[in-house]
């Protein structure tokens, strides 16, 4: 077995290409996976513990190993950080636990990658204009991906000023020569001037753009934290998400007026954007299925590594 820490991963070097690569993967295998909806449950509050299992399917190549996983994630109030995950990798054959793995560089990266992926997937033939609001490391995880995707095409992007937080957030990507920043303080504007509207706000208390009418003919919305935009779910003209399951308790789930999920398109089985002049909402509740194949993929980049040999009993025994 093998122990997989975040500083580990981060000095394999992985690009924000891989990661939308591995989320292309990991949405074409999504139909023959095995992916039961997050269970959770609350000790307290606000605080949760959810468990995410994710049974890969039987790969082609004979002889190579079928994984399964669970992730666990939890947020405790008070604890440093609040937030944190981790996964117990498993080979599907045997059973053998494989590793056990610091899941918050996957949870961030592969967030980053979805979003970055149904963006280019969702958006209006001309978007040049995305907006973010909320600016930490998913936000910095998105960007990355999306300016790695494409890096002939140039973006304007606008920031929505909180502290000193975007100036933060654009001097990170100095280096970056395909893209320009606005820092801007009205979101209402932000939400009529751009193209594609991302939210990676982690807590709202009511509604980010309290008139749907603000957002804009054809803007694409994405809440990557699922949170402050649930007025556009009614209203909008089609809505997105990665996994039914996950979301058909959503609040408005019966008043979308056109739902599909988002593997769909990207399979070419549904059109994805029908006009221009759409207004999209895109939900990625964040799926079990992605965390696996990152940690996969990341196993087997590590694979025969500082192993710890885990005796397993041969046979049977009595208590």
């Amino acid at each position: 077995m093998q122990i997989i820490t975040s500083p580990i991963i981060r000095s394999l070097g992985i690009t924000p290409q891989q990661c939308i690569d591995w989320i292309h993967d990991s949405f074409a295998m999504k139909g023959d996976a095995q992916l039961p909806a997050k269970i959770s449950v609350h000790p307290a509050s606000f605080d949760f513990f959810t468990s995410m299992p994710c049974l890969l399917p039987s790969p082609e190549e004979t002889g190579k190993r079928r994984y399964f996983g669970i992730k666990e994630v939890h947020r405790v109030e008070g604890a440093v950080p609040s937030l944190g995950s981790d996964m117990m990798l498993y080979d599907a054959g045997t059973g053998e636990l494989l590793a056990l793995i610091d899941c918050d560089w996957i949870t961030t990266m592969r967030t980053g990658a979805v979003a970055a992926v149904a963006s280019r997937t969702l958006r209006r033939s001309d978007a040049s204009v995305y907006g973010f609001v909320g600016l930490g490391n998913t936000a910095r995880a998105t960007m990355m991906c999306i300016l790695e995707q494409e890096p002939s095409r140039h973006f304007t992007v606008q920031l929505l000023k909180y502290k000193n937080q975007a100036e933060l957030f654009a001097d990170r990507f100095r280096d970056y020569d395909n893209v320009n920043f606005e820092i801007v303080d009205d979101i209402n504007a932000m939400a009529g001037n751009v193209d594609v509207f991302i939210s990676c706000i982690t807590s709202a208390d009511g509604l980010l753009v309290e008139d749907v009418n603000s957002f804009k003919a054809g803007i694409t919305v994405l809440p990557v934290h699922m949170r402050g935009l649930q007025n556009c779910d009614p209203v909008f003209d089609r809505v997105f998400g990665d996994d039914t399951a996950h979301i058909c308790g959503f609040k408005y789930f019966k008043q979308y007026h056109d739902y599909n999920e988002l593997g769909e398109v990207l399979a070419g089985r549904d059109p994805g954007r029908r006009s221009d002049q759409q207004r999209i909402i895109d939900y990625n509740y964040g799926l079990g299925l992605h965390d696996v194949v990152f940690a996969s993929r990341i196993y087997e980049m590590l694979e025969g590594k500082d192993e710890i040999i885990l005796p397993r009993e041969t046979d049977k025994f009595w208590i």
